[in-house]
């Protein structure tokens, strides 16, 4: 069993709750806790409760984080949050800081065993990273979705690093040797139409199936669904999925239009990895043998 905890920004896009509902289905996951950045974080983290409670696992430990960002950045909604308004959920998840504590009390508790999957901006991570910089040394591994790693302008910058660049320049430099990041290089590969996706996650029911309401509302401004964050937890236990560098990341915190960018120098003694290329048809046979779609 692979211990992880997954901090997301669960309810804009719905790849968030796909991830989740892949490691809810993931044998080889024990799913330590799940904390929630930016926004309206106590509503994000009802949404992963209801998502917990289709999966039969309503004992995961849910925290809500930092709304951020932490300077300056885009702050976004959590419009998925309308699939559930009517659903049983906890309505008082405290805010904060006490998600922080969370993760520094469980990775310092696992020395060395615990992998942290972050899919979101990096206001929660990249803030504790920066509080307590001995806690990277102590994770067995960070996976990122975050970044885009080609050469160009604005039109290449990705949404997670892009919401909040201090706290993903913050934890790039503190999770320097630990880090691999799957950003849009790859994970634009890996798209079904919206057809496909109502009729495998029905088909699966459970986890899957409970987010057909939000996929439904994301599905209100696009017409299929690009698996981001399913593909980073997917390589957590199948990394033969994609191909990788070494090298070094760093990320523009500057105001202005290249604000968020993250550039890419390749090095093989660096102290990022990224993933340079996904096998697409072994990534969908695999998520869909674990999640039963």
């Amino acid at each position: 069993m692979m211990p992880v905890l997954f901090d997301t920004d669960i309810g804009n896009d719905i790849d968030d709750a796909v991830a989740l509902a892949y490691l809810l289905c993931q044998k080889d996951c024990e799913l330590v806790g799940i904390t929630t950045a930016t926004g309206d974080t106590a509503k994000r983290a009802a949404l992963c409760e209801v998502i917990c409670r289709a999966a039969g696992r309503g004992e995961v430990p849910i925290h809500a984080g930092l709304s951020g960002p932490l300077l300056h950045g885009t702050e976004q909604g959590v419009a998925q949050y309308a699939a559930i308004e009517g659903l049983p959920h906890r309505k008082d998840y405290p805010t904060g800081f006490g998600a922080l504590e969370f993760l520094r009390n469980a990775i310092r508790s696992r020395p060395s065993e615990l992998t942290l999957l972050a899919v979101g901006p990096m206001t929660n991570i990249g803030t504790l990273f920066a509080a307590d910089p001995e806690l990277p040394g102590l994770l067995k591994k960070i996976v990122l979705m975050c970044g885009r790693f080609t050469d160009g302008g604005p039109g290449v910058r990705e949404w997670n690093a892009f919401l909040d660049p201090i706290a993903t320049a913050l934890t790039y430099k503190h999770g320097a040797g630990k880090l691999l990041s799957v950003g849009l290089d790859v994970t634009l590969k890996c798209v079904l139409p919206a057809a496909p996706v109502r009729e495998r996650f029905a088909a699966a029911g459970g986890a899957l199936a409970a987010t057909l309401g939000m996929a439904e509302v994301w599905f209100n401004r696009a017409d299929h669904l690009t698996f981001h964050d399913p593909l980073a937890a997917a390589l957590l236990f199948a990394p033969e999925l994609c191909t990788y560098q070494s090298g070094t990341v760093a990320t523009v915190i500057e105001p202005g239009p290249l604000e968020g960018m993250t550039r890419w120098q390749a090095d093989k003694n660096g102290p990022h990895e990224i993933a340079t290329s996904v096998d697409v048809a072994a990534f969908f046979k695999h998520y869909f043998a674990v999640t039963g779609g």
